[in-house]
């Protein structure tokens, strides 16, 4: 396990998203998300678990920032909008329930502040390359299915572990972030 933790973890820019230099705040541009033993994100277009202390992470991580997704985990939201967060969904179909841009740069033109890209797989693909950091949650579970869907496997050559730990509350799920070695 301890070399599964290792290959999928998150980094940071190089502090905490509240850390400052020179009395500005860092803004952090990152992908969150969590992840089975064998990189499963989701099936059929829903997580295949339920861990309500990733869920409370989730949301304390993302409050107050811009969280951009691909249209599939719109969908899975039920076109419902996350409080408290600015949402942003990458699709070519025009959609009036939420604001939509046609690709990731032309998204990133608009925001300010923290950025996390929350899924799904086609976008975090695509992601990565505007990532300073890669936020896991690592669940226990392994998930074996047709339709599973799969987070992109990091680069170790552009991708540093860091420290692997408990998330608070739940024992069995491990935080860990991967920090760009390049830019």
């Amino acid at each position: 396990y301890r070399r599964f933790a290792r290959d999928l973890c998150v980094v940071w820019l190089c502090t905490a998203p509240s850390d400052s230099i020179q009395g500005r705040r860092i803004t952090v541009r990152g992908a969150i998300v969590a992840l089975s033993r064998n990189r499963v994100i989701g099936v059929a277009g829903q997580l295949p678990w339920h861990y309500p202390a990733d869920l409370q992470r989730f949301k304390q991580v993302t409050l107050g920032s811009t969280i951009i997704m691909g249209r599939i985990t719109w969908d899975s939201l039920a076109h419902r909008a996350l409080p408290q967060r600015r949402n942003i969904v990458i699709s070519q179909q025009r959609r009036s329930d939420v604001e939509c841009f046609d690709n990731i740069e032309a998204a990133l033109t608009v925001i300010e502040g923290d950025t996390w890209f929350i899924g799904g797989a086609q976008l975090y693909a695509a992601a990565l390359d505007y990532c300073d950091i890669v936020d896991t949650t690592q669940v226990p579970d392994t998930v074996e299915a047709r339709d599973a869907v799969l987070f992109p496997a990091l680069d170790a050559a552009r991708w540093k572990a860091g420290p692997v730990s408990d998330l608070p509350g739940d024992p069995r799920l491990k935080l860990c972030r991967y920090h760009r070695t390049e830019p």
